[in-house]
């Protein structure tokens, strides 16, 4: 694989063989094509990434979530950036409470897949 195009799901099977690194450079590299700017470069692309590797994986509720998405009038791209909002927001609280108690039976995944679930192109086209 040479390129990354969000406009287009990579091959599954292609795109999980590549390194961590190298998947995160092919989505730095599109973003640098098309010029686009922004204030950390490397941290969409690790989220564009991470989006890739649960449709990759056939992780459903992304999966489901794209396809809706897209369904509502997103295109491929815009629609990776709404879920990838919604993991951005799931990975601060996370962060924000690393020294809260745990149980662990529960799924770290739940609020982010009920998050996903909820999701609209009209709402995320809302927030931003």
């Amino acid at each position: 694989m040479d390129e990354y195009d969000p406009f287009t799901p990579p091959d599954a099977e292609l795109w999980l063989a590549l390194d961590e690194h190298e998947r995160i450079r092919l989505v730095e590299g599109y973003h640098r094509r098309q010029r686009v700017r922004l204030p950390n470069l490397k941290m969409l692309a690790v989220i564009h990434v991470v989006i890739e590797n649960q449709i990759a994986l056939g992780d459903g509720v992304p999966i489901r979530t794209l396809r809706r998405l897209m369904s509502e009038g997103l295109d491929r791209h815009d629609a990776i950036h709404a879920i990838g909002s919604v993991l951005a927001g799931h990975l601060f609280e996370l962060m924000r409470k690393v020294d809260a108690p745990s149980t662990s039976d529960a799924d770290p995944n739940a609020p982010y897949y009920a998050e996903l679930e909820c999701l609209t192109a009209k709402s995320w086209r809302e927030s931003g």
